[in-house]
């Protein structure tokens, strides 16, 4: 029988391995990495992009199974689409409802694709206003956020991000002020976390950077207010604490506007206004990789030996064209997209119609950033776990494990069940 009554999991966003030789010299992570089960390469899931993965982190489950696919709506057509925001996207069942189930409390901090939901008893989800003049108590009510969690956690917090929300670091100290306020007056049972500065210092300036090092002195600092709020109430010695990642990223040079390509070769029509008319296949961007659409079966044959021959020609910023059947046996992703290409390691991709067709990268959007994601998950730098607490074995060190473990281990210490996930706890980690 495990002894920890709490879990509080706390997600750095594109942290990586490598940046643990930093982190090692930092006051807070300096005392906790010579203690720590750490796991150096976690496998993410296909495409590695943060609400897929963040999603299979408290499913436990591949991407064909939960049903989020892209950090966007899948809807075609368009240059960017809205997010996917809320926690009714997700087919299955996760860690929070069946901590509810057993009647533990739950608590969750920007954690992707929680939006209203309703077994996490105090939620701030990642969310944002969603108009002019929204304030930020207003918009966290409309996703999900309790009267109670309101007063308590996103009103004293709120000084960190009002005028500044999507900013960094301004949002990370809101996220971390509302996590400690969220500990202090409700110790949730089960607390999820989701830190995102060093994703966005890394899609500024590139995978290491000194900014990105600035980042992860940030992120000791913050971790730290965290550990603080846990000593404050005293659960620190009944908690199990797990510092987790959910990608990687790589240094790109160019980005591609695959649709005028598809545009060029005659399977997308633009009509006189400049927009879509018709197409016979359309991208979706998943960053560097991409979904490609068809809007009849009968065309799969063609379009492949399209796609296949702009492969083969090594100009066209992939390197391999997935059919739908070999990427659900190989990485558990499916949907409505007949094939997904990857990535040559330097080129990311947009969902825009309009030459040119190649572009250098910019800050735009994260998908164009000098360092980026949705590759495939065994490139790149690798992101770890990194656990300690009186449940875990001091020193313990594994090389690999998949991302869909995560959330089976936590289920295990708290007596859990999660009978829709693909992974396993891992056990080497824990008494």
């Amino acid at each position: 029988m495990y002894k920890a009554q709490h879990i509080v999991v706390v997600s750095e966003d594109a942290m990586v391995y490598d940046d643990l030789e930093e982190l090692q010299y930092m006051p807070c992570f300096g005392r906790i990495l010579p203690q720590a089960a750490i796991v150096e390469s976690v496998r993410s899931v296909y495409p590695t992009l943060t609400y897929p993965n963040h999603t299979s982190m408290r499913t436990g489950a591949y991407c064909y199974k939960h049903g989020i696919i892209n950090n966007e709506k899948t809807i075609l057509g368009e240059v960017k689409s809205k997010w996917e925001l809320f926690n009714d996207a997700v087919k299955i069942p996760d860690i929070f409802d069946a901590a509810k189930a057993a009647g533990l409390t739950t608590g969750s901090v920007f954690w992707p694709v929680t939006g209203n939901h309703k077994s996490i008893d105090y939620l701030v989800n990642e969310y944002w206003p969603q108009y002019p003049g929204q304030t930020t108590e207003e918009c966290y009510a409309e996703s999900g956020s309790s009267p109670e969690t309101i007063e308590k956690v996103v009103h004293p917090s709120a000084c960190w991000i009002n005028n500044f929300h999507r900013k960094h670091p301004y949002t990370d100290f809101f996220k971390h002020a509302c996590a400690a306020a969220m500990i202090r007056e409700f110790k949730p049972n089960l607390m999820f976390l989701h830190s995102t500065n060093l994703d966005s210092y890394r899609h500024e300036t590139g995978v290491f950077s000194r900014k990105v090092t600035h980042g992860l002195h940030e992120a000791d600092s913050f971790l730290a207010t965290v550990l603080k709020a846990c000593d404050e109430v005293g659960i620190t010695d009944k908690t199990d604490f797990f510092v987790v990642s959910d990608h990687g990223q790589v240094n790109i040079r160019r980005v591609i506007a695959l649709n005028a390509l598809l545009a060029d070769k005659g399977l997308l029509t633009i009509g006189e206004d400049g927009q879509i008319a018709d197409y016979t296949a359309i991208a979706k961007s998943m960053g560097m990789s991409a979904q490609i659409y068809l809007k009849n079966p009968a065309d799969t044959e063609r379009v492949y030996a399209i796609l296949q021959e702009m492969c083969d020609d090594g100009l066209y910023g992939f390197t391999r064209v997935y059919t739908a059947e070999e990427i659900m046996r190989e990485e558990g992703l499916a949907g409505k997209f007949s094939f997904v290409v990857e990535s040559d390691g330097y080129t990311s991709f947009s969902n825009d119609w309009q030459r040119p067709w190649v572009r250098c990268a910019d800050n735009s959007d994260y998908k164009f950033g000098h360092g980026t994601h949705g590759h495939n998950p065994d490139v790149g730098p690798q992101p770890p776990l990194i656990a300690w607490g009186p449940d875990i074995h001091r020193g313990v060190r594994i090389k690999r494990k998949p991302i869909v473990d995560e959330a089976p281990t936590y289920a295990k210490i708290l007596g859990l069940s999660l009978p829709d996930a693909d992974g396993k706890p891992i056990d080497e980690i824990l008494w």
